[in-house]
């Protein structure tokens, strides 16, 4: 079998991307299509093995490497310029349009869907609610063709996975099709168990408004004898720690190696996101620290209640608060948490995503 592995864009190691590098490694002969590719030379031999990117007519546009995603509008057209003519089998790592590549009539399209395209769906309103005229119209139009787009190709995937529980609603709500759920892969090689915890909390994200760190911030500020550690860089950045009082201490970007000290020895990790499935309270949970994560999408999923830690259930901080003050009457064992992070494996994630995938192609 020829393989086709396409991404929607290359710019940066995300939690997609650690999908994506688990999904090369099971087929090392692949070739690897994307609408663009940014990464540095480290980033891609991490993540790709550092195997060549066919790209799209949009790696070449002008201003493309920071400003790729201004030609939204252009998205469906280079997906499909992507030439799959002459492969059995394609792969798709899709949040937003690689499932909706072309594929030669007989060859078979499985997308691994990490989500529905966001922002021209669950988060629309929110995407355009403040942006001004007429912006807003483009914008607003631009999203539409998206959505219509997106579901006349809904028909170019032959079987979805999805990332969680909470992905495979929203894939059958928004497509109308079933998908089978795999858990994304984790590194809990990497994220090893430590038992000697310390009398602060971690918060570590991306410091954009959707990831609620602020949220949690403000919390703590409310509790001030209890330290929070911020990890993370973002658009708010500043502004987070302008308003962390003395008790909240924030880092910045931070180097694995600092990141993953910090998540062992935590008393727990704090997380308030709306999330498809939430790799790194994941890894918190490997390093034995439980974790205080809103109960709500793909962490309601990864975090269980009572044995790796605590759920609150509204993005407000008197609901972490509270959550804080019930995880603070209860015990948890760092052994029990870390035992439990092992069904997010990577292992577990190649084996699961090799069965099906042979299972679906005995008959190419």
């Amino acid at each position: 079998m020829r393989v086709a592995i396409v991404h929607d864009w290359l710019v940066t190691n995300a939690g997609a991307e650690k999908v994506l590098k688990s999904i090369v490694e099971l087929f090392a002969d692949a070739d690897i299509f994307s609408l663009v590719d940014f990464l540095s030379d480290v980033q891609r031999e991490d993540i790709i093995a550092g195997k060549p990117v066919t790209t799209s007519f949009i790696q070449n546009l002008p201003l493309a490497q920071k400003h790729f995603r201004n030609y939204l509008p252009l998205f469906p057209k280079a997906t499909e310029s992507l030439n799959l003519t002459t492969y059995d089998l394609v792969i798709s790592s899709s949040w937003a349009v690689a499932k909706g590549v072309k594929k030669r009539e007989g060859a078979l399209h499985i997308s691994y869907c990490h989500t529905p395209i966001r922002y021209a769906w669950d988060l629309y309103d929110e995407y355009t609610s403040n942006l001004s005229q007429p912006k807003k119209f483009l914008v607003e139009k631009s999203l539409q063709y998206i959505r219509k787009w997106d579901l006349d190709t809904v028909s170019r995937v032959d079987y979805f996975l999805a990332n969680s529980k909470f992905v495979q609603e929203r894939i059958a709500r928004t497509y109308e099709r079933e998908a089978t759920v795999i858990y994304p892969p984790v590194d809990i090689e990497k994220f090893t168990l430590c038992e000697e915890k310390e009398d602060f909390y971690l918060s570590a994200s991306r410091l954009v408004p959707y990831k609620k760190t602020k949220l949690i911030v403000e919390a703590f500020n409310a509790m001030p004898d209890k330290k929070l550690v911020v990890i993370g860089s973002g658009e708010e950045y500043e502004s987070i720690k302008k308003i962390a009082n003395a008790n909240v201490e924030v880092l910045g970007y931070q180097e694995d190696a600092v990141l993953l000290e910090y998540m062992q020895k935590a008393r727990a990790f704090v997380y308030a996101a709306v999330e498809d499935f939430g790799i790194v309270p994941v890894e918190a949970m490997a390093c034995g620290t439980p974790v205080v994560a809103l109960g709500v999408g793909g962490t309601k999923e990864s975090v269980s209640e009572g044995i790796s830690g605590v759920h609150f259930l509204k993005q407000t901080k008197e609901s972490i608060i509270e959550a804080i003050a019930k995880f603070e009457s209860m015990n948890f064992d760092a052994k029990t948490i870390s035992k439990y992070a092992q069904k997010f494996s990577k292992k577990e994630f190649q084996q699961k995503f090799k069965d099906f995938v042979l299972s679906k192609t005995k008959s190419l």
